[in-house]
């Protein structure tokens, strides 16, 4: 089949390979010297022979995408953010082990590809990569004609990290005593979109109408990007006052606050997390407001402000605390670990996806 019939049958090659020129510059500025090849390979090639320094150094992966957001992203026609969310999903997943991101690939489906949409896209992804230390070593875009509208896309993406064997982060390391801190979230992050846009429906809210509420247009306050922890932990992580003090780190994502916490605590375990140390940002209040439900019947959905977990040594959780708010993540004391003898575990979340970890409930009311 020649171009001509191919771009008849809805298939543009001639904007695929613009869109590449388009995103190229973005894509190399987070490229060192470990990669080789540079943009447009079949595959991306990075060099790994800095791992003969390690001892036992372990791999790391992990994949995603960044859900229904992006239908936000297409309705108001502004792309250049949910690049990051889908780094925030995925090198924030690889932290959580306590391995260094290394590198990422992407890949975005669409209905059509628009060439200066697309490098919109990449230069966001490419923004976050460089802010977390990962190389975007190469990527996909695909063109998919009737299964997707013109201007219809998904995007995910993969990315690897190296760790030493005897530096893994986990259940394991936690011990009683141990304090839970929280971390700020920026907003929604990616999860949860799909309620959000049950309840606007359901208010008859489009995403370019504004709300005083939100304080701005509907659309571009969804869109506030997932804020990234992979650099701030990573910090942490080398600061050789704090050498061991994180035992485990939880990214909440899907499943909510209690579920993702208890995953990275150990059987037996329980925390009771206060809500009373923190106000959940004004986008969480507003929705429950419109859907006329509680904050606490979201708890399951949203992170309600709190992006990530960590359980430290009690000796080291305020030095924790303030070197993380010294690259810009506020962070503050949630709770506290027992092995005690449990309570009655009604009403605590207890593992989730799979994993039979500790306990988690929220107790008390949110601050105001």
């Amino acid at each position: 089949m020649s171009n001509a019939s191919y771009a008849a049958a809805g298939v543009d090659t001639a904007a695929g390979d613009l869109a590449v020129e388009l995103m190229k510059s973005a894509v190399t500025k987070t490229h060192g010297p470990e990669v080789l090849g540079g943009v447009g390979g079949f595959a991306g090639l990075y060099d790994v022979s800095f791992l003969t320094g390690f001892r036992r150094p372990l791999l790391a992966t992990s994949t995603d995408g960044v859900g229904t957001k992006v239908a936000i992203a297409q309705a108001i026609d502004k792309h250049d953010t949910i690049g990051q969310d889908l780094v925030g999903m995925v090198v924030d997943d690889i932290v959580v082990v306590g391995a260094r991101p290394l590198f990422m690939t992407d890949y975005i489906a669409c209905g059509k590809v628009v060439p200066e949409r697309i490098a919109s896209i990449v230069a966001g992804i490419a923004r976050a990569c460089a802010q977390t230390g990962t190389a975007l070593v190469g990527g996909e875009t695909a063109e998919h004609p009737g299964l997707l509208g013109p201007d219809d896309y998904d995007v995910a993406g993969a990315a690897t990290g190296v760790v030493e064997a005897d530096r893994v982060l986990g259940a394991e390391r936690v011990m009683h005593g141990d304090i839970v801190l929280a971390m700020a979230s920026s907003g929604l992050h990616s999860n949860g979109y799909s309620l959000v846009r049950s309840i606007l429906r359901e208010r008859g809210l489009a995403f370019t109408d504004r709300s005083d509420d939100l304080g701005g247009t509907v659309g571009e306050v969804l869109l506030e990007p997932t804020r990234l922890y992979t650099g701030p932990l990573l910090g942490v992580l080398a600061d050789p006052a704090l050498a061991g003090a994180v035992h485990s780190l939880s990214h909440v994502t899907g499943g909510g606050i209690a579920a993702n916490l208890a995953r990275v605590l150990p059987l037996g375990s329980w925390v009771e997390v206060d809500r009373s140390t923190w106000s959940p940002p004004p986008v969480f209040r507003v929705l429950s407001d419109m859907a006329g439900s509680t904050l606490e019947s979201s708890e399951g959905t949203w992170n309600l402000g709190v992006g990530m977990f960590a359980v430290v040594a009690a000796d080291a959780a305020a030095s924790v605390v303030a070197r993380l708010a010294g690259d810009g993540i506020p962070a503050w004391v949630v709770g506290e670990v027992s092995t005690a003898q449990q309570p009655d575990l009604s009403g605590f979340e207890q593992g989730a996806k799979g994993v039979n970890g500790g306990a988690v409930r929220l107790i008390g009311r949110f601050a105001d």
